[in-house]
């Protein structure tokens, strides 16, 4: 897969910056890493930035304002959302509609925003799913929400079982072509949902850009069928929960911490900490320490390690931990003893 970087240009925005609120850092494509995503035009920064918690109405905008500041002057260009990112729903998308107009919104052309659709929205038959009325009527709303005209990719977020592939796919074909979306994306589609959606997307000559699905460490469904499939089809591919939900980093490796995810049982739970879990994530800890990283560092290297991976998507609670993050990208080659450690750990 194509790697491009230190992508080195003349870096002020097309009429300068307009609200005087924020100047980007002009040295911020000089460590990023650029991927190819499958056979398109467009190159996605390695790591991406994801506003799935951390950016809702229960946040201080402050820290996340500072976090997205920071997560561009790094050189992340590709920002992703959805509509009911919060909480509460939508929220995640109003506020970084205050931070587009807080000045990142100058640099509109050097950014990919990502939305999706498909998950509980709204009250009543059309606010979930995958029906040609929900998919275009939540679009108008986040469009409405970010204050945008149009946003890069637009995700059928999950697949629908009650909607024929061709209402959905064919919603997505006309959002494109009505300029709402400059690209079409599909989200948690297995491998064979995933050769039925790019067959019809095909037939309308409006190709999938890319397919975000669950990938890490310890979640690896993606190896078998799906990965080798998006090669063949030249579709990209970015990586959700890269981290396994806090897992892969050094929060769980004394025990459950008492404000942790797996306390609170927010997408995790006491019960998968098990003993054994507890023992790869030392284990694997042990790998990372000796190559210098932290465990989350090694983690997102992992995945980068794999030419198929277009881009991880990352969340950031602060400004140091996503900073901690970028590290990855200083140490993300293997050797060949490195990779059979990892891989006898893992099974």
């Amino acid at each position: 897969m194509n790697q491009i970087k230190n992508i080195n240009q003349k870096l002020e925005p097309f009429g300068g910056n307009s609200t005087g609120k924020y100047t980007a850092d002009s040295t911020r494509y000089n460590n990023m890493i650029y991927r190819r995503c499958g056979r398109s035009g467009i190159l996605l920064p390695a790591i991406s930035l994801g506003l799935w918690h951390n950016f809702g109405s229960i946040d201080p905008f402050a820290n996340f304002i500072q976090i997205a500041h920071k997560a561009f002057d790094s050189g992340i260009t590709h920002f992703d959302l959805a509509n009911n990112y919060g909480p509460a729903y939508g929220s995640a998308e109003e506020n970084f509609g205050r931070i587009l107009k807080h000045g990142l919104g100058a640099y509109r052309d050097e950014l990919i925003i990502s939305t999706k659709a498909g998950y509980d929205m709204w009250a009543g038959p059309y606010g979930n799913f995958g029906s040609r009325k929900y998919l275009m009527a939540s679009l108008d709303q986040s469009l409405k929400r970010m204050g945008l005209d149009y946003v890069d990719i637009f995700y059928s977020h999950r697949p629908d079982p009650e909607t024929p592939f061709e209402e959905t796919m064919g919603a997505l074909v006309d959002i494109v072509r009505q300029g709402k979306a400059l690209y079409i994306g599909i989200s948690n589609y297995n491998a064979g949902q995933t050769q039925q959606a790019l067959e019809i997307l095909k037939e309308h000559r409006v190709p999938c850009l890319i397919h975000q699905a669950r990938y890490s460490m310890f979640d690896r469904w993606t190896e078998p069928e799906l990965l080798p499939l998006l090669k063949e089809e030249g579709v990209g591919m970015i990586a959700f929960s890269p981290l396994a939900q806090g897992l892969l980093s050094d929060r769980y490796l004394h025990g459950i911490p008492e404000n942790s995810r797996a306390a609170r049982s927010i997408s995790l739970t006491k019960n998968q900490i098990t003993p054994e879990v507890l023992g790869k994530i030392g284990k694997l800890n042990q790998i990372a320490s000796e190559r210098g990283q932290t465990l989350a560092e090694m983690a997102l290297a992992w995945l980068l390690r794999n030419d198929l991976v277009t881009s991880v998507l990352i969340g950031a609670s602060s400004v140091p931990q996503l900073s901690d993050n970028l590290k990855a990208l200083e140490n993300a080659q293997f050797s060949m003893e490195e990779l059979n450690k990892i891989e006898s750990i893992l099974n």
